[in-house]
């Protein structure tokens, strides 16, 4: 009988980056699935906006300011969050643990503005369907910055222990700083749809 030629995977990683990575595929359909969501809802808001007579249902436009910070906060922490995946992606526990301690601080920030954003909007949640909207997407959006903030939070005690300077925490971190561009990227519409379309 003919012996078949074993293949030992024995000393490949167990665990990899990036596209390697099974979680990164799990955090990219995440994402689409989420984009999804805010996609729809965008189009609700612009469904309900073509069915009124005048957009904003009784009510003026909403404040610019406390989404205009939020906005800038959300801006700003692009760069960090991208030197904070690099240093993953080399390994460097040191810049990984301080990038990720500015990265909560930063993911934290957002929240004050939006605290104002919604009676920024002048109009009640249970008012009209204006309101109803508008709260959706505010509440949407809150709760991938808050989901975000939580991992992050998770993954800087995670790398401050024993188990941080391992090839699968570094990955983590990756897909957390994906993440977050993508919290990011979904807000820019929504500035859009809820700050500028009213003024339209």
């Amino acid at each position: 009988m003919k012996e078949r030629a074993v293949l030992d995977v024995s000393k490949l990683p167990l665990h990899g980056l990036s596209t390697a990575s099974p979680t990164w595929w799990g955090t990219c359909a995440f994402m689409l699935i989420e984009g999804s969501g805010f996609a729809l809802a965008i189009a609700i808001y612009f469904y309900l906006l073509s069915l009124a007579p005048n957009w904003p249902i009784d009510a003026p436009p909403p404040d610019l300011f406390p989404g205009t910070m939020l906005t800038l906060l959300l801006l700003a922490s692009i760069v960090p969050n991208i030197l904070v995946s690099r240093w993953a992606t080399a390994r460097a526990l040191a810049k990984v643990r301080i990038g990720l301690i500015v990265m909560t601080l930063l993911e934290a920030a957002p929240l004050a503005p939006r605290i104002f954003e919604f009676p920024a909007m002048h109009v009640s949640w249970d008012e009209n369907a204006y309101g109803s909207i508008v709260w959706t997407l505010l509440g949407l959006h809150t709760a991938h910055v808050i989901t975000d903030l939580i991992d992050t939070l998770v993954l800087t005690c995670l790398m401050f222990t024993r188990y941080g300077d391992n090839t699968r925490r570094y990955g983590d971190v990756e897909d957390n700083c994906l993440y977050w561009n993508f919290v990011i990227v979904t807000w820019l519409p929504l500035y859009v749809c809820l700050y500028w379309v009213p003024r339209l």
